[in-house]
């Protein structure tokens, strides 16, 4: 495999134009967890006709049963395109088993803990070693919950990520029928009968999950649980974050409330923290969706410009040399 990074084997397997974009695909092997076979694909959007210059780095991290789709369409849609449009170094990375990442031999058992520990930082060194410049992060659900549980086990720290936003993310919504032994014994045992959980079955994405992952969601919420690992406390970690946050949630999200959102915002020790509630109340066109809080023409018109502004408002970014990199908004 040739590489294309210093760090670890790295692999350009695509560099395509589509329409006024650029695509560059890379494959990268870090070799950084105990199953050595994970791959992870990470796609580089930016103008095609525009400066070799590239402006400040933005990595999106997608939600489950989702891929790089949510952010960047065929069509060349999504806020992914937009924010390369907008004069952004664009990342989307797919997560083991996602997407052009190619499922790991140990795919069924991946958590969350893997993501936070091993892939995100993986991914985190190698945008800042080609784009020159620490990148901001944006995690939608799941992918946001990774990024928390990265910045609170401090896998990710300041030098790593210039901002973080959490799109419909939340840890706090128990299930307090879990808090009791024999229930969450019950449900152990009823998911163990299973590898994997269907996004076309369960109507929520088009990709599948191990169930590895409701596993650990299961221990969070269960009896003596709670948003962690073996070996760090994420949750408490959260307090000691001070990178700039924004935290959006959507006002008709049933599945993460905007109540369970602002608790996670507000568990965040960051200084310069925003929290915008998409409704009708705070003035947006409608009560947004879970998904639609991104992917809609409503988030199109209002919620694609909100991003923008905020990265363009913290994008100053240090470069790797220590100088300061100031993008031109």
């Amino acid at each position: 495999m040739q590489s294309s990074s210093h760090l670890f084997p790295v692999a350009l397997i695509s560099a395509e134009r589509r329409g006024d974009l650029s695509e560059d695909v890379y494959r990268l092997k870090p070799a950084n967890s105990p199953d050595i076979s994970v791959e992870l694909v990470v796609t580089r959007l930016g103008m095609a006709d525009a400066s070799p210059v590239r402006g400040v780095p933005v990595i999106l991290l997608h939600g489950s049963f989702s891929n790089r789709r949510f952010w960047y369409s065929p069509k060349g849609v999504g806020l992914g395109a937009f924010l390369a449009r907008a004069g952004f170094d664009v990342w989307l990375p797919e997560m083991r088993g996602h997407g052009l990442s190619a499922r790991n031999i140990s795919w069924n058992k991946n958590r969350v803990a893997d993501y936070a520990r091993y892939d995100l930082p993986a991914i985190g060194a190698f945008v800042r070693e080609l784009s020159g410049s620490i990148p901001h992060w944006i995690g939608h659900s799941q992918g946001g919950i990774s990024l928390a549980a990265a910045l609170g086990g401090q896998y990710l720290g300041d030098e790593d990520v210039a901002s973080a936003a959490f799109f419909g993310c939340q840890i706090n919504r128990r299930y307090w029928s879990l808090k009791i032994p024999p229930v969450q014994w019950c449900a152990y045992l009823l998911l163990k009968r299973f590898t994997q959980l269907s996004g076309a079955w369960l109507k929520r994405g088009p990709e599948d999950e191990p169930v590895s992952i409701a596993l650990e969601t299961l221990r969070w919420n269960g009896f003596m649980g709670g948003f962690k690992d073996a070996e760090k406390d994420w949750w408490a970690g959260l307090a000691e974050v001070r990178v700039p946050v924004l935290a959006v949630a959507a006002a008709g999200d049933r599945q993460t409330p905007e109540w369970a959102c602002r608790k996670l915002y507000d568990q965040l020790g960051s200084e310069q923290r925003t929290f915008v509630t998409l409704g009708c109340k705070q003035g947006f066109s409608s009560d947004f969706s879970h998904v639609e809080m991104l992917v809609s023409q409503a988030a199109r018109e209002e919620v694609w410009p909100l991003v923008r502004n905020w990265l363009a408002q913290h994008s100053v970014a240090v470069a790797e040399d220590g100088f300061a990199q100031v993008s031109g908004f």
